[in-house]
């Protein structure tokens, strides 16, 4: 059986290239592409913060409107540090039909805001260390969020199952997508506080 840590941290090393790639103001070198990728890649990722490198993301765009539309540009630029659980354009795809519509809102900006700040937890939580608290809390591990909810990590399958407060579950795809302000992880589902 493959060792959670290491499937949980297998498809890391794709998306950290292509967001820190993404991030990159000039054309990407032939040449550089097989040559120590990951060497061009660190600086470039660790010059953004949070929301420059989901915006650097093409796999993000929901959620970066989403951002500016709740008016957290500022708070998740901002020094944190923080640990963003960032769904994927197709996991607000799998919201009922309407409902990005309706968050995008004037009217529902309290309710973005708390979804938003619900994939978010201060400080910076690194895989291995949402794994060790997984391990420390004999399987499961409780996160608060800046929204004030708690998120409930498992290991599912050797990764890692965020449940939220209303029992729905997302999988992390990908972890450890380190910024200036702290980490990205990324997720297939979109996450829910409590009603």
């Amino acid at each position: 059986m493959t060792d959670p840590k290491i499937r949980i941290l297998a498809g890391a090393s794709a998306i950290a290239m292509a967001f820190a790639l993404a991030a990159c103001s000039q054309p990407e070198e032939p040449a550089a592409t097989d040559a120590a990728p990951m060497a061009t890649a660190e600086p470039a990722a660790m010059e953004t913060n949070i929301v420059a490198g989901a915006q650097a993301s093409p796999d993000h765009t929901t959620l970066v409107t989403a951002i500016e539309t709740a008016g957290l540009v500022e708070t998740l630029s901002g020094p944190g540090p923080f640990t963003v659980f960032a769904p994927t354009n197709a996991a607000f795809e799998k919201l009922p039909a309407g409902t990005v519509d309706t968050l995008l809102q004037p009217a529902s900006k309290d309710m973005l805001t708390s979804v938003l700040t619900y994939h978010v937890v201060a400080g910076e939580m690194m895989a291995a260390d949402l794994m060790s608290a997984i391990e420390a809390g004999g399987g499961t591990a409780t996160l608060t969020t800046v929204e004030g909810d708690t998120l409930t990590a498992t290991v599912v399958n050797g990764a890692v199952q965020l449940t939220d407060a209303r029992g729905g579950t997302a999988m992390v795809t990908a972890t450890d997508l380190d910024q200036s302000n702290g980490v990205i992880h990324v997720v297939d589902t979109v996450l829910m506080p409590a009603e």
